[in-house]
């Protein structure tokens, strides 16, 4: 049974004692994460951070792979180049006296993936619940919408979650509604998926992140210094996020790299919008045609695929009010 009293994404984790938090589509999508996991910790939890991870892991010095296709990233990790979101957040973490290891996920077809989720739980001892995080909210496209964002590597994190049937408690949590829309999800269509989940039994509620609680305090801050550590490809996805904590609206600017777009900033970009990592895996149309991909360009030609066979898609539709 849920309460108003809590929001039903910690209900749910409730009774969990370890914990990993993870970000579904690359990038800086753990940050997404990071307020639950201080959250969480700040309860008595035992969490971890992990992330499916664009740097280039394969450069890596031998001692830190955990298992093929996950490794464990710590502030002093060597890599080639500047970014690498993960050393970037660990970095941080060591800065405010938090457990400073943040594990990195290959990117991969399904079936790898979710073999390194099952080494990455092994080496942990095991995990009560595994949080997917989102930064925006193409996760929760089903297949049949005018656009699904950029569904590669959600899809991908999603499917490996998906099949864990081993752990208790698998969850999505998405941060950023709105912020999608730059590559085509209308996000009308996204409360709608919301709607149908709501009926399953899978939609999980919602709840938005204060500026002037200890964890919008920490997330400002990390998602500040992530922009410092990475100036050339700062994040656009936490930037909106951030700017919508602080109360700023509109088209507001942080980077050169939105300069030919018009941001629509809102209090809506800084509420998670929770759901059943295995519900909404039930209801997505192609995810069944994934299971067996080795490679992320495979899960891409297989979307694509499965697109050209549907007889229509749902039109985008504008917001009425």
């Amino acid at each position: 049974m849920f309460s108003l009293l809590e929001p039903a994404l910690f209900t749910r984790l409730r009774d969990a004692r370890r914990i990993l938090v993870a970000g579904a589509g690359g990038g800086f999508d753990v940050y997404a994460g990071l307020p639950i996991a201080l959250a969480l910790r700040e309860a008595g939890k035992e969490v971890h951070l992990a992330n499916l991870s664009f740097a280039d892991l394969y450069g890596l010095d031998l001692d830190v792979w955990v298992d093929h296709d996950v490794a464990a990233v710590r502030p002093a990790t060597a890599a080639r180049g500047d970014y690498f979101p993960e050393r970037t957040l660990a970095r941080w973490l060591e800065s405010q006296g938090l457990p400073s290891t943040v594990y990195a996920l290959c990117r991969t077809g399904v079936a790898p993936l979710r073999a390194a989720y099952r080494a990455l739980i092994g080496h942990l001892g095991g995990v009560d619940a595994i949080v997917l995080v989102d930064g925006g909210t193409d996760i929760l496209m089903r297949g049949d919408e005018s656009g699904l964002g950029t569904p590669e590597e959600d899809m991908a994190s999603l499917a490996a979650v998906g099949g864990l049937t081993g752990v208790p408690q698998r969850l999505v949590a998405c941060l950023g509604f709105g912020v999608d829309a730059y590559h085509g999800v209308n996000h009308s269509l996204v409360l709608e998926n919301l709607a149908a989940l709501e009926r399953d039994g899978a939609y999980l509620g919602a709840f938005s992140l204060p500026r002037d609680s200890r964890e919008g305090r920490l997330y400002l801050d990390a998602v500040a210094h992530a922009q410092e550590a990475t100036p050339e490809h700062p994040s656009i996805v936490h930037g909106s996020v951030a700017a919508a904590v602080r109360g700023d609206f509109g088209d507001v600017r942080f980077t050169e790299r939105t300069r030919n777009s018009e941001l629509f900033v809102n209090p809506l970009m800084a509420m998670y919008f929770c759901v059943d990592a295995v519900g909404l895996a039930a209801r997505n149309l192609y995810l069944d045609r994934l299971e067996r991909t080795q490679l992320t360009r495979q899960i891409s030609s297989i979307v694509e695929e499965f697109r050209d066979e549907l007889p229509r898609r749902r039109p985008p539709r504008t917001f009425p009010h």
